[in-house]
C-alpha cells in the first residue's frame, strides 16, 4: 500500500508533553442547553485538554476550535507508548507557533461529536437509550454556545484568541459575533462565512453514502456492525476535497499500486496507488468515528450562514470587537481565497482590525495542518501583538 500524504502532524513522541483529557458536565438543570431550534439538553458532557499554565489574570488564554473530525486531543500525547500526538501538535507547544510556555491553550470536543463529548452515541438518560436520530439537530451557535460556557467554567472570563481551520473557522466567526466580549482575537484559516454549493453537494453524496449502507439501520446500529462501508465511502469522497490537483498528482499521478501492467480485470478493486490511498483513509476513519456524528456534523456546516439573522454579512460582523487574522491557501478549492476575501472586505466595511494573508502551499485545503511554519510565522506575532495590547 503507497504511503499516504503527509496530512498529519509528524512529530517525536519521545519529547511530546504527556497530557489528559478531561471531562466536565455542563448545563446542569434548571440551566438547561437550549437549542438554536428551540430545543433542550440536560446536562451536556464536555471532553476538553488544556496545554500550558493559566497567568494570574487569566488573560492568556486561547481556545482551539477543532475541524470536522478533529477532537480535544490536539497536541501532546496521553502516554509514553502512544505512537502519534494531537492533531495540531506541531503547531501547539513550547516554542511552537501557539506557544503553550507563554499561553494557555484549550481544545474541546464539539457537541454532537464521538470523542467525549455528549452526542447522538451518548445514552439519552430521559429514556436510557442512546440518542441515535433523536439527537436534537445542530447548529455551530450550539457548539459555540457550550464551548463559551466551557471557557466561564474554567474561571476565565475573556479569551485572548480563539483560533480555527475550516469548520473550526466557522466556529471563530460564530464566536466573535454571539459572544464579542468574549474573545480580543480571532484566527480564522482555510474558513468561510459560508459554505458553498459545491461543499454542500460533497456533504450531500457522503451522507448519501451512510444512509444507504444497509448497516444504518435508521442511525440505531450501535450493538452491529453499523455502517462501516458508506462511513468509508462518505470519508473517501470528502477527503478528496481536502487535498489538491498538485499534491495528488504530485504523489500518486497515474502509477499502479503492486503492478507496472494493466489488470484489465473488473475483480481488482484498487489498481491505482489513488485507489489504495483512498481506501486506506476510509477504513482507518470508520475505526475512530461515529456514522451518525458525521451525519450531525456536516449538515451543521451546510447550514451555517454568519449573516443569517442580519441584513448583511457586514452587519453580521459588525457586532464584533476582535481584532482578525484570515489566512487562505491558494490550493484550497473547498474554501477558496475569493470567499476569505469576501470576509475581509466585509471586516474591513465596518472598520475592524484585519490582516489577511493567501499562502500558497500545494496541499490543498489540508495545508492549515500540514505546512506548518508559514502558518506559525503569521499566527505566533499576531498572537504576540494581541497579548501586548491586551496588557497596555
Amino acid at each position: 500500500m503507497s504511503a499516504p500524504l503527509q496530512e498529519e502532524p509528524i512529530s517525536d513522541t519521545r519529547s511530546a508533553e504527556i497530557v489528559q483529557t478531561q471531562f466536565v458536565d455542563l448545563f446542569q438543570s434548571p440551566n438547561v442547553l437550549k437549542f438554536a431550534n428551540g430545543e433542550t439538553l440536560s446536562p451536556v458532557r464536555v471532553a476538553y485538554e488544556t496545554y500550558g499554565t493559566l497567568n494570574s489574570d487569566a488573560s492568556n488564554a486561547i481556545f482551539i476550535c477543532h475541524a470536522l473530525t478533529g477532537d480535544a486531543h490536539a497536541a501532546g500525547i496521553h502516554s509514553t507508548t502512544d505512537r502519534k500526538p494531537g492533531w495540531w501538535d506541531n503547531f501547539i507547544g513550547p516554542g511552537k507557533g501557539i506557544d503553550t510556555s507563554k499561553y494557555f491553550v484549550i481544545c474541546a470536543n464539539v457537541l454532537g461529536g464521538c470523542q467525549g463529548t455528549t452526542g447522538p452515541g451518548c445514552v439519552n438518560p430521559e429514556t436510557g437509550k442512546r440518542f441515535c436520530l433523536t439527537f436534537p439537530f445542530l447548529t455551530i451557535r450550539d457548539v459555540v454556545t457550550v464551548h463559551s460556557e466551557l471557557v466561564r467554567h474554567l474561571g476565565i472570563r475573556q479569551l485572548l484568541a480563539v483560533v480555527g481551520g475550516s469548520l473550526g473557522g466557522m466556529q471563530v466567526l460564530e464566536w466573535a459575533i454571539l459572544f464579542p466580549d468574549q474573545l480580543k482575537a480571532a484566527v480564522v484559516l482555510a474558513s468561510a462565512p459560508n459554505l458553498s454549493a459545491q461543499g454542500i453537494a460533497f456533504n450531500a453524496v457522503g451522507r448519501r453514502a451512510i444512509y444507504a449502507d444497509p448497516g444504518f439501520a435508521n442511525g440505531d446500529y450501535y450493538d452491529s456492525e453499523g455502517p462501516r462501508y458508506g462511513l468509508a465511502l462518505a470519508r473517501m469522497v470528502a477527503h478528496i476535497t481536502y487535498l489538491s490537483e498538485d499534491s495528488i498528482e504530485l504523489k500518486f499521478g497515474r502509477r499502479l499500486q503492486d503492478s507496472d501492467q494493466f489488470a484489465f480485470s473488473m475483480q481488482k478493486e484498487t489498481e491505482f496507488q489513488i485507489e489504495s490511498y483512498l481506501h486506506y483513509q476510509g477504513k482507518r476513519f470508520v475505526q475512530r468515528f461515529d456514522a451518525n456524528s458525521y451525519l450531525y456534523l456536516t449538515r451543521m456546516m451546510d447550514y451555517f450562514d454568519l449573516a443569517e439573522g442580519f441584513a448583511s454579512l457586514e452587519a453580521a460582523l459588525a457586532q464584533t470587537k476582535a481584532r482578525f487574522l484570515v489566512a487562505s491557501y491558494d490550493t484550497d478549492w473547498l474554501f477558496p481565497t475569493s470567499q476569505s476575501r469576501e470576509l475581509v472586505s466585509a471586516l474591513l466595511h465596518v472598520r475592524r482590525h484585519v490582516s489577511f494573508v493567501e499562502l500558497r502551499c500545494p496541499f490543498g485545503h489540508d495545508s492549515f495542518l500540514i505546512d506548518i511554519d508559514p502558518l506559525a510565522a503569521l499566527v505566533s506575532p499576531f498572537l504576540d501583538r494581541a497579548f501586548d495590547a491586551a496588557s497596555v
